[in-house]
């Protein structure tokens, strides 16, 4: 019995002792079976010079227009021009019935002589009269009538002048002629018409087409917004360059002329809500017509620190607002919200959220989620070869580097080669930042949507 009891306390003992010891290999198989960190790539955030332009749409108008009225009645007997022709300043556009006007001139010349006529005999009636009146051979009331008489021949005089001077603007209207240079439009009447001084319809209406207005809304929002930038000192705009306007023609062409921007108006339209612009644009070739639709490229100014990311670089939550992620010097992940601009490019231009010097995710950020430990590689930034003139990249900008070996990332560090053990195996911080796009998917544990596959168009704006 007691060798029965020591045997089943020495079989008791080693099971025990198997089990503990298959306890310890299942830990140590299962801390072996851990995931490694996840891989991301991340960028240096820096800052450079983009000049900020906005492009608006607008339309044209003549830079002078004037609408073409008779100013006395009659009949019209002939239209002296072209339809869509151009005219000179001067020209005779319509010639109406001059005879009734003519007539009239006459009368009033014809009245005029015979004032003129009779005011010598009268002034020297006045005179004799003057001097018998100081001898007492005329009474006082004969030289008052004498006096009087003279004066009244002299108010006719002038008055018969005025009446010939009046016949003759008359006479001279009935030769409509254009008031300014430019191309005029069709005829409204024509041979043989009755037309009434100053009528409602303009017969013709002549239209300067070179220069040319553009008119460019503005919305106050941006128009304050640019103030206070440059108020700051965020937004540089002094210059006579910045006065300068590109425009693009409803083919998506560039016009070959540039405008200069003339002034701002004063008050606000109160449907709109927005300012007027008035841009003044060459058109020696007449190739802009009133009425135009075109936009209007507005220089801004000069960002002298603007801090442009990789679209792919950032995403949004459920709501719509732009998160990025940026790791910190412990590797650990931390989410950022963003104030966005516009974008630029292929580009975000970040107004608030980053700063110069910090590592940003641009890659495998669907698999990083905030204080996660993470196995950054920094790949090298496409050269910021960028004009503050364009404020766009030149092609030269769009090169990378070739990656170098793997290194830690608190030291200098660039894209690493595939490890052997991810032969055969693609994956996502391998793939290409410009390939198809694909459908945004919530994360099932963080719910936020990803911008990081964007093809960079710029249409998924914020």
């Amino acid at each position: 019995m007691q060798l029965f009891g020591q045997t089943f306390r020495i079989s008791f003992f080693s099971l025990l002792t198997g089990l503990v010891l298959l306890s310890g290999c299942g830990e140590q198989k299962q801390e072996s079976a851990l995931p490694p960190p996840p891989k991301v790539s991340v960028m240096e955030v820096q800052s450079r010079p983009v000049l900020l332009s906005a492009i608006l749409p607008g339309r044209t108008s003549a830079y002078r227009m004037a609408e073409i009225r008779p100013q006395v009645n009659g009949l019209i007997l002939k239209r002296l021009f072209v339809e869509g022709a151009d005219v000179k300043e001067g020209d005779v556009l319509y010639q109406i019935d001059p005879a009734p006007f003519q007539a009239a001139l006459d009368n009033a010349r014809a009245a005029l002589e015979r004032s003129a006529a009779t005011l010598p005999s009268v002034r020297l009636r006045a005179e004799r009269y003057k001097s018998l009146l100081a001898e007492k051979a005329v009474s006082r009331q004969d030289y008052d009538d004498a006096a009087s008489a003279l004066k009244q021949a002299e108010a006719d005089i002038i008055y018969w002048r005025a009446m010939v001077e009046t016949a003759l603007i008359n006479l001279n209207y009935t030769r409509v002629t254009a008031p300014i240079s430019g191309r005029i439009g069709r005829s409204t009447v024509t041979e043989g018409a009755i037309v009434t001084a100053y009528q409602a319809q303009a017969m013709a209406t002549i239209q300067q087409l070179d220069p040319i207005y553009v008119d460019v809304p503005q919305s106050t929002t941006d128009l304050f917004h640019m103030s206070r930038s440059v108020a700051d000192g965020h937004l540089d705009n002094t210059g006579e360059r910045f006065q300068v306007v590109s425009l693009i023609m409803e083919d998506e062409s560039v016009y070959p002329h540039q405008g200069q921007l003339q002034f701002r108006d004063v008050s606000v339209d109160a449907t709109t809500g927005s300012v007027t612009l008035r841009i003044v644009v060459p058109n020696p070739d007449h190739v802009l017509m009133p009425g135009l639709f075109v936009r209007a490229e507005i220089k801004e100014g000069i960002n002298t620190n603007a801090i442009l990311i990789s679209q792919q670089a950032v995403y949004r939550d459920l709501k719509g607002n732009p998160l990025a992620m940026v790791i910190k010097s412990d590797n650990t992940a931390e989410q950022r919200t963003l104030v966005i601009d516009r974008p630029i490019g292929d580009e975000w231009l970040v107004s608030k959220g980053l700063s110069v010097g910090e590592n940003l995710v641009v890659e495998g950020v669907q698999r990083v989620k905030p204080g996660m430990t993470v196995n950054a590689v920094r790949v090298t930034s496409p050269d910021a070869a960028t004009s503050p003139e364009t404020g766009h990249r030149t092609p030269d900008a769009q090169k990378t580097d070739a990656p170098d070996s793997g290194k830690p990332f608190d030291s200098a560090v660039s894209d690493p080669k595939p490890d052997s053990s991810d032969a055969g195996e693609t994956t996502d911080d391998q793939k290409p930042a410009d390939g198809p796009a694909s459908e945004p998917v919530p994360d099932p544990e963080s719910g936020l949507i990803s911008d990081s596959m964007s093809d960079g168009s710029g249409n998924g704006g914020v």
